[in-house]
């Protein structure tokens, strides 16, 4: 069995953090999602799905049933795992454990992954941060789980890793004013579009401001727009676009020891 390749970061490899943003290279679903499909909500053939997500666990040194990761629903939800969920998944959409082998997981296909960790305290977290759940507070969510833990946001680093970028998503008027009203400031990351009516959202911006809004220490986007490369990930907007009736999704992983 090989392992998956992922992608990782300077700012997690220097917290001692075993980590891993994969992409949809190393799995063994076939058809559109061909891949390292981890979406267990996806209608990929279920099997391919568990071995995927079992590949990704070993290949940060776990086991399936290490594996932490919620039933997302696009919330400001975070909840604390002690141990893996084989079954029976929380709705949320981020994960904070201070439980060494503990793999702290979310899923994304142009949501943007967060992967954050505390050395000193020992504790680490996944995030899922879709606009609606950036916009909602989800980051806030989970350093102050962090914190419940026994964190300091200061000492807390964060990765966002490959989602999508300004350039690949096209929003409406609508969309940039409910950000005007409810994140006043959010301005910023809204540019013009190819027309007068539409507009391009820098959602990684969006979510380190709100990173640096949560005084996270110190926190870096991997620079990977999904839609723009669909060869090496899942991209929602892409299949969208291309008229596929589903997508895969990627997982992202972090954990202590």
């Amino acid at each position: 069995m090989s392992t998956p390749p992922a992608i990782t970061h300077p700012l997690l490899d220097r917290a001692g953090v075993r980590h891993g943003f994969f992409t949809r290279e190393g799995g063994v679903s076939t058809g559109i999602y061909e891949g390292l499909n981890c979406g267990l909500g996806s209608s990929d053939d279920p099997d391919k799905v568990r071995q995927n997500r079992g590949r990704v666990a070993r290949a940060l040194g776990g086991q399936p049933d290490d594996l932490a990761g919620p039933y997302q629903i696009h919330s400001a939800v975070a909840v604390l795992a002690q141990t893996g969920w084989p079954a029976d998944r929380p709705k949320a959409d981020a994960v904070v454990t201070s439980t060494p082998g503990v793999i702290c997981g979310v899923l994304t296909a142009d949501c943007a992954p967060v992967l954050l960790a505390d050395p000193v305290a020992g504790v680490v977290a996944a995030t899922h941060a879709g606009w609606k759940g950036a916009l909602g507070g989800v980051i806030q969510s989970t350093v102050d789980l962090m914190t419940a833990a026994g964190s300091d946001p200061a000492r807390i680093v964060a990765v966002v890793g490959p989602c999508i970028a300004q350039d690949s998503y096209e929003v409406d008027e609508a969309f940039e004013r409910r950000f005007l009203v409810e994140a006043p400031g959010s301005g910023r990351f809204f540019r013009l579009g190819a027309r007068e009516d539409r507009r391009l959202f820098d959602l990684p911006g969006f979510v380190l401001w709100r990173l640096e809004q949560a005084d996270v220490g110190e926190a870096a986007w991997t620079g990977h727009d999904t839609r723009a490369d669909a060869g090496r990930f899942y991209s929602n907007r892409h299949a969208f676009l291309n008229g596929e009736p589903d997508f895969g999704r990627m997982l992202s992983a972090i954990r202590l020891g």
